[in-house]
């Protein structure tokens, strides 16, 4: 199974180009047959979903465990469960900058590349192990494309989280640093059809410690 993480620092103010990706994994939100009174309420989820597609930007700070942490680095990840499906998005690693100043008095800015190192690699088994657990089939019972494949993304992130959060743990009980990796869910797309889990180049192999 091929799973890879790449960093990209230049996309931490992530805008509308992000939300591109999931578009490119539809077919237009095409709908099934379905009776009127729902095409209805399709259309309006639908729209929603897009208007949050539009207006959507990852929040530069989060709150965890009491602790406030800002947005310090991006990647962008992608797993293969087999030949035809696998995804692929953005994620957004959030750091205490109050343990990174503590560190880096400490320890120097040279650990923050061995850091990141280490986030990539458990990242890396997380993202793996949710596309391995999540079913990515279609349904044949959803009502429309586009709302088939946010229910997906939202099972898949829910998974993720899962994976993850013990690996979080344990590099924090080890390292000091109390971090958290979310996945930017508009980013995000499911394959059904072909899996593809090339990525960009990555243009850093650290994060903003400063």
């Amino acid at each position: 199974m091929k799973r890879v993480m790449a960093n990209n620092m230049n996309r931490v103010m992530i805008a509308t180009a992000v939300m591109c990706l999931v578009g490119c994994s539809t077919e237009g939100g095409k709908q099934i047959n379905i009776a009127d009174e729902n095409s209805s309420k399709v259309s309006a989820e639908e729209s929603a979903i897009k208007a949050q597609k539009a207006s959507g930007n990852p929040d530069m700070t989060i709150t965890k465990q009491g602790n406030s942490l800002n947005l310090v680095r991006v990647m962008d990840g992608a797993a293969c469960k087999n030949e035809l499906e696998g995804a692929k998005g953005t994620f957004l690693m959030y750091a205490s900058p109050t343990d990174i100043e503590r560190i880096k008095k400490n320890q120097g800015n040279q650990i923050f590349l061995e850091f990141a190192v280490k986030i990539q690699t458990f990242a890396e088994q997380a993202l793996q192990e949710a596309v391995e657990n999540t079913n990515l089939a279609k349904d044949p019972f959803d009502l429309g494309e586009e709302i088939s494949q946010q229910k997906l993304v939202k099972q898949l992130s829910s998974n993720f989280q899962n994976y993850i959060a013990e690996a979080e743990e344990d590099f924090t009980k080890k390292t000091s640093l109390t971090i958290a990796i979310k996945g930017f869910l508009p980013s995000f797309t499911i394959f059904q059809q072909g899996c593809n889990a090339s990525l960009p180049e990555a243009d850093s192999d650290e994060f903003k410690a400063n």
